[in-house]
């Protein structure tokens, strides 16, 4: 019955005696318009906004320092693109007055963002592994010492100089464009710490370097030929392919030495890069953006099961004279191949140096994810070949006696290694003995929570004598680990881990650790510091009732937080530590000074409640709760469940849902009830609670989403269990389709965006971490593929709506095409919304705004 009196909402009578369901309003497609046009007009305005980046310089006057530079990237009031800004944090402040800093521009009228905002393919791609949504810049280099800033903008390549031994500028800056001879995009510049005048890029997938002193510009290697067929033109240097970027987090594949060791000349830089060879990877053809050429992108992609791209570490040597001038340049390998000297390692994941520039590091992993060796690699261990192999011999002689990797720690698992971020490599100078390398380390495989740990690794020198026939050994460069020391334990997780962008501090004079952690609650992060000299108190900084992202200064006296809760936008404060150098552990935050405060929440904002139940499971189990925002006690609300679900991500936290996730606030302004659930397999919750879906992906997650589900209607008497729409993107779009696929009863319409739908189609990285190789899981391959399953789909219409963008080059368009195609075959009934210009995400803001328009339309007129 219709209830013109309910404020035009429809109601009729439930399947509950005694109760009434509340039905939507339906609005016509330009009135869902003009309801996503209004709350859209408010998440541009905060969204992105907030600095980001952060980079402390210290000021100093005759007396000593007096004040901080902070240098970082945001998007200054009236401008649509990401710009490079300081603000000066001054030595004393009023504290009865609020002291909001002023951000400045160091760039004058800089348009940073290419003509028409058209990035070339390389930038496009590098842009979706990193997930960036902004214009402008979105990353810069700066080299301390010098004040030298390198970025780029434009489609080229740009330096300025600000601090350092150069002073500091008052006013903007015209930066200078680095000119060069290359054709295409140069990707990935980094400054040579050692001697700025030099940075490094990468171009037309090989290595290059460039004086921005002289002019000069040299190509360091020489594995890509140039040619438009990608099939025959596989190789690479210094470029980290697409599952080290889209599984690994990394997104470089060449690092700079730090300094030249002690002994070297000055004139002597060196690059650690890796070379791949995709010869084996299966090629597959992408759509190309360009529709009206009708041509298709080709790429090199790793089906699971299939092989990966073979890999190596080689060494690039550049030798200047004392003008700087380029005098030469070599490129060594390794003295035997990389698959004799580490048989069995698989991705290259993580690299560097140590701060003396004394070793190269890597950490290796197996295939399947269980093994993880971190290694040492000398620089004399790296020699030039000739192209005359007969002198093979000779070279290898010229490796010094006892030169070889160390293998310094290894870890093991039986379920997987989440590998950390590289800035939890930090290495210490033994200064009493050489033989001995002591460095920070994150272990989630010990206790099954990510902690740091203090090790100390005797170098056990061996006597290898290089030959062709070398056979590798388990024992092989293994060193004694002389020391392991928690500094952290507990049920608890110090953030660390895949995909985490945050890093450590380390103060070398107080031997403090300031690190990101979830001890006080899995919702929220916070910062701490503990002693790796005497371990004990783990000291929180940063005040609860928020989840804060924060940055510490070079002085280790002031930090930067980027902080919200699920009723507070965001704000980024600063703070500076006060209190007696004789404790420098259990120092003050003070409230310093803000760089931005919270906006304003949207009118018809009301955030979501957060809960937790014990699960049959074992685990307690957290969730939000959007709750419909025209409440009427006895009325019965459809209900969407909004799902990711799987390994790496967390929904449930308490930081401000108004950005990203503002479409769940309007969902509620509309009538109904937003319930969100971080089941088994969500991150930071230890490996035992993530480790759940262990070649069985697919299989446990509805189990937990059904259950959080039935809790909330028993709570919440206004949930009604007989209409749920299920909706998620990429893993929630698999899992949609899994809920209408074992629990029809309990779904009434799922809405998958970008689903997988067919793990044998997926890649190598992410698919084999989780399910293993599928003759190792075929029953686990089967079970979670969605495609396979289609018969138990529901046969009434408007049931199914499937979305995905056309250019998909991570979940490929593949996953659906073959969905549908077994759909018509199963005589089942489906909707499908395709986006011909997006790839896995969704950036057109035109695309954004249609999918939101029409995920309320199918709501409106299905549930």
């Amino acid at each position: 019955v219709n209830d013109s009196s309910a404020g035009g909402h429809y109601l009729r009578q439930g399947d509950i005696s005694g109760t009434m369901a509340y039905f939507v309003e339906k609005h016509s497609w330009d009135g869902l318009r003009d309801i996503i046009h209004s709350s859209r007009k408010y998440s541009g305005m905060i969204i992105n906004k907030a600095p980001h980046d952060f980079q402390f310089v210290q000021k100093h006057d005759e007396s000593g320092p007096h004040s901080h530079r902070l240098y970082y990237l945001g998007m200054p009031y009236g401008s649509r693109e990401n710009s490079l800004l300081y603000s000066e944090i001054p030595k004393k402040i009023r504290k009865e007055a609020l002291l909001v800093l002023s951000w400045k521009q160091m760039l004058d009228h800089f348009q940073a963002t290419p003509h028409h905002g058209v990035y070339s393919r390389e930038e496009e791609l590098l842009r979706e592994r990193k997930r960036l949504g902004v214009f402008g810049i979105t990353s810069y280099d700066h080299h301390a010492r010098s004040g030298l800033f390198l970025f780029q903008a434009s489609n080229s390549l740009f330096y300025c100089r600000d601090g350092g031994h150069n002073g500091f500028i008052a006013s903007p800056m015209k930066p200078v464009e680095i000119k060069t001879q290359c054709s295409g995009t140069r990707m990935d510049p980094k400054i040579s710490p050692g001697d700025p005048s030099f940075i490094a890029f990468i171009n037309n997938n090989d290595l290059w370097v460039s004086s921005i002193e002289t002019g000069e510009e040299r190509r360091l290697t020489f594995c890509h030929k140039g040619l438009n067929n990608v099939k025959d033109d596989p190789k690479s240097a210094g470029v980290a392919t697409f599952v080290i970027q889209e599984e690994f987090d990394r997104f470089t594949g060449y690092w700079w030495s730090p300094a030249a060791p002690e002994g070297w000349c000055r004139e002597r830089s060196l690059l650690l890069y890796e070379e791949v060879d995709e010869s084996d990877v299966e090629v597959i053809h992408v759509p190309s953006p360009a529709l009206e050429e009708r041509k298709a992108d080709v790429y090199r992609y790793p089906r699971t099961g299939s092989k990966n791209p073979q890999i190596t570490l080689k060494l690039a040597e550049i030798r200047t004279d004392h003008l700087g001038r380029i005098v030469s340049t070599q490129d060594k390998e390794l003295v035997l191949p990389f698959t004799t000297l580490f048989p069995g390692v698989e991705y290259i994941a993580r690299a560097g140096w140590t701060q003396d520039g004394k070793y190269a590091w890597a950490v290796l992993l197996d295939r399947s994810q269980q093994k993880l060796q971190l290694v040492l690699l000398p620089p004399a261990l790296f020699i030039t070949v000739s192209e005359d192999q007969t002198q093979w011999q000779e070279r290898a002689e010229a490796v010094p006696e006892g030169v070889h990797p160390y293998i310094i720690y290894q870890e093991t698992t039986d379920i997987w290694i989440n590998v950390r971020h590289p800035g939890f490599l930090r290495s210490f100078k033994n200064r009493e003995n050489d033989d001995e390398i002591t460095f920070l380390w994150v272990n989630e495989s010990k206790t099954g929570f990510c902690h740091l740990y203090k090790i100390t690794t005797q170098l056990q020198q061996g006597c290898h004598q290089w030959s062709r026939d070398y056979a590798h050994s388990d024992d092989d460069f293994r060193c004694p680990v002389k020391e392991e020391v928690a500094l952290t334990s507990g049920e608890w997780e110090v953030l660390a881990r895949h995909g985490s962008k945050v890093r450590i501090w380390v103060n070398e004079a107080t031997k403090l650790v300031y690190f990101q952690g979830t001890k006080d609650t899995p919702l929220e992060h916070h910062l701490y510091v503990v002693s790796y000299d005497c371990p004990g108190d783990v000291v929180r900084l940063t005040k609860p009732g928020f989840s804060h992202s924060c940055s510490v200064s070079q002085s280790f006296d002031m930090f930067v937080s980027h902080y919200s809760n699920v009723s507070t936008p965001p704000c980024v404060h600063v703070y500076k530590l006060v209190g007696p150098e004789s404790d420098p552990l259990h120092k003050e935050p003070e409230f310093w000074a803000s760089m931005m405060e919270a906006a304003g929440c949207p009118g018809d904002y009301i955030p979501p409640e957060i809960f937790s139940f014990a699960s049959k499971s074992g685990f307690d189990l957290y969730g939000m709760l959007y709750k419909p925002h025209n409440l009427i006690p006895g009325r019965k609300h459809p209900t969407i469940l909004f799902v990711y679900g799987g390994p790496q991500v967390q929904l449930v936290n308490n930081s401000y849902k108004g950005v990203k996730y503002l479409r769940l606030n309007t969902l509620a302004s509309l009538g109904y009830a937003v319930v969100v659930i971080d089941g088994r397999g969500s991150c930071q919750r230890g490996l035992k609670f993530e480790g759940a879906l262990k070649s069985k992906m697919g299989q446990v997650e509805i189990e937990d989403q059904v259950e959080g589900l039935q809790y909330v209607a028993d709570k919440y008497k206004f949930v009604d269990l007989s209409r749920v729409a299920i909706h998620g993107w990429s893993y929630g779009g698999f899992l949609s389709l899994m809920g209408l696929i074992h629990r029809p009863n309990i779904f009434k319409v799922a809405i998958a965006g970008a689903p997988v739908t067919v793990w044998m189609a997926y890649d190598t990285g992410y698919t084999e971490r989780y399910m293993d190789v599928p003759e190792n899981n075929q029953p686990g391959y089967e079970a979670g593929s969605v495609a396979l399953h289609v018969d138990k789909l529901p046969n009434e219409p408007n049931r199914l709506l499937i979305l995905h963008g056309f250019l998909d080059e991570n979940v490929h368009f593949f996953h659906t095409n073959f969905l549908v195609s077994q759909l018509i075959r199963a005589g089942k009934p489906y909707q499908l919304q395709i986006y011909p210009n997006e790839r896995h995400s969704i950036r057109c803001p035109e695309s954004g705004e249609h999918y939101e328009i029409t995920l309320l339309h199918f709501l409106q007129q299905h549930l």
